[in-house]
């Protein structure tokens, strides 16, 4: 830990957007005299992609919005002043540092391109010599701990899960106890943007929205309490967590994990608190073991850098993939020849989420049974998704592909599938005879 040395400091948020649990909040405040935050809505992340999706669509912007909202509260509470503004990372960072000469910056460490285009960008424009100090504060097992090198990263995730659970330990939570950053004279006249402001109408929560949840650090911490300690369901996670209706089938944390509102390690200890407090089972157990496919995802996108974007995957695979617009159309839309995919792909084109069920078998009936190009189904899930995390996204689509981390290249047989997880039609009747937009 270094010692209070910086006059000011910059903790600049990405998908670290909570209080608790952020080492790189904490070192800032430990280590400086002032600390000032930002936040960017970069307009490069509310473009049109390759595939002719926005990035980032008007689910996920509301729920960021929400959680911009909440972390700026909730940063006052500790003094410090969240700058927010609606123009490219560069220019409000280099703006910001005119105002106020920062000696160092705080920031999650990121490897993906995008991200590390972004940051690259803003070292070139930052004339000034400055303190540079990253953490990756997104994993349930840190990188620093793991005694093999990212090159020896295990191929099969049971093999990864089985080596990091019998050898490692999990850090301790950062916490944020009596520490006040007494910085009350700064005047921050910036406003969080609305949806209109990023190019989107509002628009009301679909009643029958699986996730009829707000983003923000204090919704999720206080759907955990509800999730485990008030109602128990994690106590029954591993039984429904294959559901297709309703907001408790499964713990529903991800799109608070993707942003960075919820650390897992947060998660984590919880389960152990769960564990000590009430009782210990299969499903206590298996919303860790999913906590740690989300590292292992992480991790495979470090191994393999921009190869989880390529069509041949990590596996460099030469599969006859197409892109048949008339087919894409009809899969986006809910049009396919199976009620089942069309069902889901509703839900998701009205709410912005879909069950990881049934994520399964949309993504296997678009790469394995009309054989289309799966990045494009990639991209349309990463514009769709309220939790979107780039990592998961593209973990899951290589691997549903048979491109990635699946030695056994599955196919799901999606009227088996309708069969066993929706026997009666209940979730089908649900979106397919639904009239509301």
């Amino acid at each position: 830990m270094q010692t209070k040395q910086n006059k000011t400091s910059l903790v600049w948020f990405r998908n670290d957007l909570r209080i608790h649990d952020n080492s790189n909040l904490l070192n800032a405040i430990k280590n400086s005299e002032t600390v000032i935050a930002i936040y960017c809505f970069d307009p490069r992340y509310f473009e049109k992609n390759k595939s002719g999706f926005r990035i980032t669509g008007k689910y996920r912007a509301k729920f960021l919005i929400e959680t911009i909202t909440d972390l700026k509260e909730q940063l006052l509470k500790i003094g410090v002043p969240l700058f927010v503004y609606n123009e490219n990372a560069e220019t409000s960072i280099a703006n910001l540092e005119s105002q106020f000469q920062f000696d160092a910056m705080y920031l999650q460490k990121e490897w993906t391109k995008d991200e590390n285009k972004v940051f690259d960008l803003v070292r070139k424009i930052w004339k000034k010599d400055f303190n540079i100090f990253e953490d990756y504060i997104q994993f349930l097992y840190h990188p620093n701990t793991l005694n093999f090198s990212i090159e020896k990263l295990q191929t099969v995730f049971t093999n990864f899960r089985k080596h990091v659970e019998k050898n490692f330990e999990i850090r301790l939570e950062n916490e944020i106890i009596n520490i006040e950053n007494k910085n009350t004279s700064v005047i921050n006249k910036t406003v969080i943007p609305t949806l209109e402001d990023l190019g989107f109408k509002d628009f009301e929560q679909h009643p029958n929205s699986a996730f009829p949840l707000k983003g923000g650090e204090t919704e999720a911490l206080k759907h955990l309490n509800d999730y485990f300690f008030e109602t128990k369901k994690l106590g029954v996670y591993k039984k429904t967590r294959n559901g297709l209706i309703g907001k408790d089938f499964s713990s529903k944390f991800s799109p608070w994990l993707a942003n960075g509102s919820l650390s897992a390690k947060t998660i984590y200890y919880k389960v152990k608190a769960f564990e000590t407090l009430h009782f210990k089972n299969q499903s206590t157990y298996w919303l860790i073991f999913e906590l740690i496919w989300r590292d292992y995802f992480k991790y495979v996108s470090m191994k393999h850098g921009s190869r989880i974007f390529k069509i041949g995957g990590i596996l460099d695979k030469d599969y006859q993939w197409h892109s048949y617009q008339k087919d894409i159309s009809k899969w986006i839309n809910g049009k396919t020849n199976e009620p089942f995919v069309n069902a889901n792909m509703i839900e998701l084109k009205k709410t912005g989420w879909m069950s990881n069920r049934g994520r399964q078998n949309v993504a296997s009936y678009f790469a394995k049974t009309l054989k289309l190009d799966w990045r494009i189904g990639a991209a349309y899930f990463e514009s769709m998704l309220i939790d979107y995390d780039v990592h998961s996204n593209y973990g899951n689509w290589m691997y549903v592909a048979g491109v990635g981390n699946d030695p056994r290249d599955r196919v799901f047989n999606v009227k088996l599938q309708t069969e066993r997880y929706d026997s009666a039609g209940k979730y089908q009747r649900l979106w397919l005879q639904d009239k509301l937009f």
